[in-house]
């Protein structure tokens, strides 16, 4: 497991980048903490960077959307899916585990 940051530290509707190979984003979205890959499959962007907005994560570079919480593209651009990872709480601090969920892409 790869500790994140304090679940305090991660406010509601925020993400944070881990710097893994690949990059993971970590969000907090509505309370569920999501972890997928943070590299977008269109271009070259952090999904860090981009805006959660329901189930979607949006690239900043050209609105390419993912499902946080399948990794499925949703809309414009994107055609491939970003991997997602379990994310866990212990002791108040965030986990990501290193083995990618199924159904996600490889």
């Amino acid at each position: 497991m790869i500790p994140v940051r304090h679940l305090d530290d991660l406010p509601l509707g925020e993400s944070v980048r881990i710097d893994t190979a690949p990059p993971i984003a970590v969000l907090n979205a509505d309370g569920e903490l999501y972890a997928i890959d943070d590299t977008c499959t269109h271009q070259d962007a952090s999904l860090t960077d981009g805006w959660v907005e329901g189930c979607l994560v949006e690239c900043p570079l050209h609105a390419a959307s993912f499902d946080r919480r399948t990794g499925a593209p949703a809309r414009r651009r994107a055609r491939r899916a970003v991997r997602t990872r379990p994310v866990t709480v212990a002791n108040g601090t965030v986990h990501v585990h290193h083995t990618v969920e199924e159904g996600t892409a490889a």
